[in-house]
C-alpha cells in the first residue's frame, strides 16, 4: 500500500509551498500537493490552526508537513514569512481581499523579493470590484468580496444548495462540504499548478484568486443545459428532483428497497437499462427508454419508474446487492460511511481512512525479439 501512496511523489519533489490557509479549503488543497511531494510549510497563527479543536481532521489534513507558528500581527512573525517565501515556489492563503496588503504579503511587496512566486487566494466570492476574469471584454463587478461565508453559505449563492432536493422536494442539508473542497481544494491546486508551469517558463509569477461560489457556479454545468432539455419538451423549468438526471428518468434515480435503504441505479445508455430489465425480470420495459424517444413525461416512461419502485421495494438490500454483484447494469447499492469503510473498494486506506484519487498502472513489458 505504501508503494502505491508514494509512485507520484516525484511529480512535485522540489516545489515549495508556504501554506498560511486554515481549517478545510487550503490544507485539503496542499494535503492534495504533499502526496504529489511538495514540500509544504504551514504556517500558524499563535493560536493554532482552528481545525485543530477537531483533532483527527486536523491530522488528516496535515500530516507530514512542516508546521511553524508565528503572529500574524508582528512584523517580526511577518519576516519570518518572507524569509520562507524567498525561497519558496508557492504561497497560499485563505485571508479575505485587502488582508494580505495589510500584512505586508501583497504581491507588489512579495514578487520584489520572489518574481516568480505564484500567490494563490482561495476565496469566498472572489476579488473586488472591476478586476477583469482574463478576458478582453469582462468586468467583474459586485460587492459581495468582502463577506464573510463558510461552505453552506457558498454552495447557497452559487446555486447549488438549492439543487439538492429530496424527492418530495425538500431541502436537503448536505454532509459534505462541495464549497470548500470541489470549489475551494481542487480548483486552487488547479490554477495553482497552471501558474506554476507558466512561472517556470516565462519566470514571473502572479497572484490568482479563487472563488469557491463562482468554481461551484460552473460546476453546474449539466443542470444548465439538462434544464433547457426537460423545457423542451415539457414547456417549463424542472424543479432539481424533476431534471433530467435528478430523479425524473426511470433509468437513472434511488429506488427505495423493503428494508427502506437505496439502490443507485445509473442505467443512463439503452443497453444498460436493458440489462437492468433482464435481471429485474421486466422485458417489457426494455423499450420504455429516453433514447428509444420515451420522454419523461410520457405515460410509458412514468408506469417504467412505478413497475421498477415496486420491484426494488420487494426485497431488502442485501438481497438486492447479491443480485446485482455480477450484472453489469450500472446499479448500485447506498452504502453508509462505515459500510464504504469497510467495503474492499477501500481496502488500502491509510491510517487516517485516506485513500488516494489516482493510481499508478503499471506498463506491461513486451518482448518484441
Amino acid at each position: 500500500m505504501a508503494n502505491q501512496a508514494d509512485a507520484m511523489k516525484d511529480c512535485l519533489q522540489g516545489l515549495r509551498v508556504v501554506d498560511l490557509t486554515r481549517n478545510l479549503p487550503g490544507p485539503f488543497a496542499t494535503r492534495l500537493l504533499a502526496d504529489l511531494g511538495a514540500d509544504i510549510i504551514k504556517i500558524e497563527p499563535k493560536g493554532g490552526d482552528p481545525a485543530r479543536a477537531f483533532g483527527e481532521l486536523f491530522s488528516a489534513l496535515n500530516h507530514g508537513k512542516e508546521t511553524q507558528k508565528v503572529d500574524f500581527r508582528d512584523p517580526q512573525g511577518i519576516e519570518a514569512i518572507k524569509t520562507h517565501l524567498k525561497e519558496s515556489d508557492v504561497m497560499l492563503d485563505s485571508f479575505r481581499p485587502e488582508v494580505l496588503e495589510g500584512m505586508g504579503l501583497d504581491a507588489k511587496t512579495l514578487h520584489a523579493i520572489n518574481p516568480k512566486l505564484v500567490m494563490v487566494s482561495i476565496t469566498g466570492y472572489g476579488v473586488a470590484d472591476g478586476i477583469s476574469d482574463g478576458s478582453d471584454d469582462s468586468q467583474i463587478a459586485h460587492d459581495w468580496a468582502d463577506k464573510a461565508g463558510h461552505d453552506i453559505n457558498f454552495m447557497a449563492m452559487s446555486g447549488v444548495l438549492d439543487q439538492l432536493k429530496t424527492a418530495n422536494g425538500a431541502q436537503a442539508m448536505p454532509n459534505i462540504q462541495f464549497a470548500d473542497l470541489a470549489g475551494g481544494s481542487d480548483t486552487a491546486v488547479i490554477a495553482l499548478l497552471a501558474a506554476v508551469f507558466a512561472a517556470q517558463r516565462t519566470g514571473k509569477g502572479r497572484h490568482v484568486a479563487v472563488s469557491m461560489t463562482h468554481s461551484l457556479y460552473n460546476h453546474m454545468v449539466m443542470p444548465k443545459a439538462t434544464g433547457k432539455l426537460v423545457a423542451s419538451f415539457s414547456g417549463k423549468n424542472p424543479k432539481p428532483q424533476h431534471d433530467f438526471l435528478g430523479g425524473l428518468l426511470p433509468c437513472y434515480r434511488l429506488y427505495k428497497t423493503a428494508d427502506g435503504r437505496h439502490m443507485a441505479v445509473g442505467s443512463l445508455e439503452l443497453k444498460f437499462w436493458q440489462g437492468l430489465c433482464e435481471v429485474l425480470e421486466l422485458p417489457e420495459l426494455k423499450d420504455a427508454h429516453w433514447q428509444r424517444g420515451v420522454m419523461p413525461n410520457l405515460p410509458e416512461s412514468q408506469k417504467a419508474t412505478k413497475a421498477v419502485a415496486e420491484k426494488f421495494a420487494s426485497q431488502p438490500l442485501s438481497h438486492w446487492q447479491q443480485v446485482f454483484a455480477s450484472a453489469d447494469v450500472c446499479v448500485t447499492p447506498v452504502l453508509s460511511l462505515e459500510e464504504a469503510k469497510a467495503h474492499a473498494l477501500f481496502a488500502h486506506q491509510d491510517g487516517h481512512q485516506s485513500t488516494l484519487g489516482w493510481q499508478m498502472i503499471k506498463e506491461s513489458c513486451t518482448d518484441n525479439a
